[in-house]
Parts: C-alpha cells; sequence; structure tokens
C-alpha cells in the first residue's frame, strides 16, 4: 500500500493555489507549515487502512525541484463531470493543459481522465471510471 506521494516544488505558493483548486472537491484536508504543504483524506471510521497523504515540499537537499519523467499521480473524481470542472479550476489556478478530459481508445470503456501538469512541471491525472456513468462509444 501506498503510504505518501511527494513532489518537490520551489515555489510553494503557486502550488497551494494549484492544488487546492481541486482537492479540497475530493475531500483532501490541506495542512500547511514551513515544511510546506501536506493534504490528507480524512479517517474514516471502520477503515481498514489510511488512505495515501499527498505532500508538496521544498527539495530536501535544496536544488531546484524537478518533475519525473513518465512520473504522474492519479486522482479520483466521483464523476466525469467533476473531472472537466476540476481540470477547468486547475487550469484556472496555474496548471498547464495535458490532455483534455474525454475517453481515450487505449484505457477501459468507462475510464474517463484529464491531464494536467501543476506549475512546477509533475504530471497529474483527474479521472473517474464509473460503469454506471455513459461509457466511451454510449
Amino acid at each position: 500500500m501506498i503510504a505518501y506521494v511527494t513532489v518537490g516544488a520551489d515555489n510553494i505558493a503557486h502550488e497551494k493555489r494549484f492544488y487546492s483548486a481541486f482537492l479540497p472537491a475530493l475531500d483532501y484536508q490541506l495542512k500547511q507549515g514551513p515544511e510546506g504543504l501536506s493534504y490528507a483524506l480524512p479517517d474514516q471510521h471502520g477503515q481498514s487502512a489510511a488512505p495515501p497523504d499527498f505532500y508538496v515540499k521544498p527539495t530536501f537537499d535544496g536544488h531546484p525541484a524537478s518533475a519525473g519523467n513518465g512520473a504522474m499521480i492519479a486522482f479520483e473524481a466521483r464523476s466525469q463531470k467533476q473531472v472537466r470542472e476540476l481540470h477547468a479550476a486547475a487550469l484556472a489556478a496555474g496548471g498547464s493543459d495535458e490532455g483534455q478530459p474525454g475517453f481515450r481508445d487505449s484505457y477501459g470503456a468507462h475510464f474517463y481522465v484529464g491531464y494536467l501538469r501543476d506549475p512546477q512541471g509533475n504530471k497529474i491525472a483527474l479521472f473517474s471510471n464509473d460503469p454506471n456513468e455513459p461509457g466511451r462509444g454510449g
């Protein structure tokens, strides 16, 4: 199980604006301190394991942060509509488009996804995979 994910950031304020445009809508709660940003999902009663936290922090070694080539972090939305809304909110908050929300031929029939880059260049996916919503070609 993944315990947490961390991305490096050179400008915490820009990253906060970007991630706060969509993570609270996915129930992530922000804690900010001198070490950076910590987004966590609330613990659920009876939950066997805690969901992973997401951290945005300055680099440990003090060198400039850089995005991983081939690395991507995906956040699950509740619906295709929410994917579209959060993708637009993240773009308005300083992100850049890496692929408009929609279906992709190489993924499952109900996998609906939009791609972004945060201000630091990290690749982010917002997706929904609800079999109760219309699928690709339907």
